[in-house]
């Protein structure tokens, strides 16, 4: 059914399905610019979060492949090399953030400086040189937080997540948007480097902790969420080997059989073919064949019927942290397109009466379908400012490319074709073909007719087309009626009429303009 709309309250703000924008909210203001820093086994990074406070835009992101905890479990200390690297980047990190004038920059520290003997050295070292105080964080503080990474992204997962860096790797439970049972373990490729006896002994080495795993937080999850570069790195190359025609990582969702041939396969190539192939860096692709190997007993002893990679983990966690409770229950898709249309569109707040002019078009519809049909409406006229004869192409590739959560890719695929018919009566012959194909025929037809619906409506008033005229659809007729108002019938002139025909042709019934008594 259709979600119910929320009245209006007393005191006239606009309320609906989704609630009141809260882009002026001061607890959505507090962490509408948010920089942290995650200092990891294998990688330094740091991002600036900024825009739409519950769905992230990535204001500044850069990551250093310091290898920081490469060799720990041999030596007991961190790579000297590694140090140094480390250390020039969160020198150059606390400069960029004083640049950029935002608050202190939150700093955590995972496996490799917890576990090395120098850990608590390192740790003085940077905050003496550079100012930022390292947080090192214990395992399970880790799940915690790769945990809540993966709520920015899927605000109602409930499954196994799985967080993999250069030195451990962790598991949690989530459900009912909380953060169950969890546990770390050393079975990050550095350390599977340093167990000695060859294969044999890694894999026994592997097993002996998934077995302990097991019993910490229980199998038979039937959602398993990936978390980590070196995981990433493996479901590029499923992509690869599948010729999968959407190369965005977020939400790509595998299943146990087909991952299990991706990992028969890596194991059978090159991995200078696989870089060149995928443009993954070397040092990623090195540590691939012991994330295989963890990550085949991992599917095997937990047996979830479907693995999803989740391109968010412990900085966006932290963001959650910061986040009161009223933002972390919005919809992130919704207050992304929300923010998108306010800063990017002509008419800022028009894509909401945009959707209540076409809805009578579509009768009931799912909550899964309603969301987006509001994503388009919002999202409609923020290509604006590009050549007229690319839009229907930017918005296309801005929506199914786009940083945005909550958003399975034949969704993504949905709203960019929905988008497309906004600007473009036909896509034969598009370039996007290919993505076409993660939609089934009617999937399309829905598509195209959510888009000619919204290329009518968005032209037909600019003020509110629910001044000029109601739509309805009659069934019985098979019949799609606009009900002009007097303003209406002025409006309705040969370029109205004609995409008002094209939308009745896409719906395969007879258009029906009715003027006013």
């Amino acid at each position: 059914m259709t979600p119910k709309t929320v009245s209006p309250l007393e005191d006239g703000e606009d309320w609906d399905a989704f609630g009141k924008p809260l882009f002026d909210d001061p607890s959505a203001r507090a962490v509408s610019r948010v920089g942290v820093v995650d200092v990891g086994s294998n990688s330094v990074r740091m991002v600036v979060f900024d825009g739409a406070a519950r769905s992230p835009a990535y204001f500044y992101n850069e990551k250093v492949m310091a290898g920081l905890g490469q060799g720990l479990a041999e030596t007991g200390r961190l790579n000297p090399r590694g140090r140094e690297r480390a250390l020039s980047a969160l020198r150059r990190f606390a400069l960029l953030a004083k640049g950029m004038d935002i608050g202190p920059l939150t700093c955590v520290a995972t496996a490799a400086v917890r576990d090395a003997a120098d850990g608590p050295e390192f740790q003085r070292l940077v905050e003496a040189e550079t100012g930022l105080r390292l947080h090192v964080i214990d395992g399970a503080e880790e799940a915690r937080l790769s945990a809540q990474g993966v709520l920015v992204g899927w605000p109602d997962a409930q499954g196994l997540i799985c967080d993999i860096g250069g030195n451990s790797m962790e598991l949690a439970v989530l459900g009912g948007r909380s953060v169950g049972a969890r546990d770390t373990s050393p079975l990050g490729p550095f350390r599977l480097q340093q167990v000695e006896g060859g294969k044999k002994e890694q894999l026994a080495h592997i097993r002996k902790h998934m077995a302990r795993l097991a019993k910490v937080v229980g199998t038979g999850h039937e959602k398993l969420y990936l978390v980590g570069g070196s995981w990433r790195a493996i479901a590029r190359l499923d992509m690869e080997r599948q010729n999968y025609p959407l190369l965005v990582l977020h939400e790509y969702r595998m299943e146990p059989d087909g991952l299990l041939r991706t990992l028969d396969w890596i194991g059978k190539q090159d991995i200078s073919d696989l870089r060149a192939k995928t443009g993954t860096s070397a040092a990623r692709l090195e540590l691939v064949p012991l994330a295989a190997m963890v990550l085949r007993e991992l599917v095997e002893t937990f047996g979830p019927r479907e693995i999803d990679v989740s391109s968010y983990g412990i900085r966006e966690g932290l963001l959650y942290e910061q986040m009161p409770e009223k933002l972390r229950a919005r919809d992130p898709l919704i207050e992304a397109c929300r923010h998108a249309e306010r800063t990017q569109s002509r008419l800022p707040g028009f894509g909401k009466k945009l959707h209540a002019f076409i809805e009578p078009l579509f009768g009931e519809v799912t909550p899964a379908r309603y969301r987006l049909m509001r994503a388009a409406c919002l999202l409609h006229d923020t290509t604006w400012r590009t050549h007229p004869d690319y839009r229907f192409e930017a918005c296309f590739d801005n929506v199914t490319r786009a940083n945005m959560a909550a958003l399975s890719h034949p969704e993504r695929v949905f709203l960019g074709v929905a988008l497309l018919h906004r600007y473009k009566n036909s896509r034969s012959g598009s370039r996007f073909e290919p993505l076409f194909s993660l939609l089934g025929p009617e999937q399309l037809r829905e598509a195209e007719i959510l888009g000619k619906a919204m290329r009518f409506g968005a032209m037909f008033a600019i003020h509110d087309p629910a001044d000029a005229g109601r739509l309805a659809y009659n069934e019985n007729t098979n019949t799609i009626e606009l009900t002009l108002t007097k303003r209406g019938a002025g409006l309705f002139g040969e370029v109205a009429e004609a995409r008002f025909s094209s939308l009745a042709a896409a719906m395969k019934a007879t258009p029906m303009a009715i003027l006013p008594a």
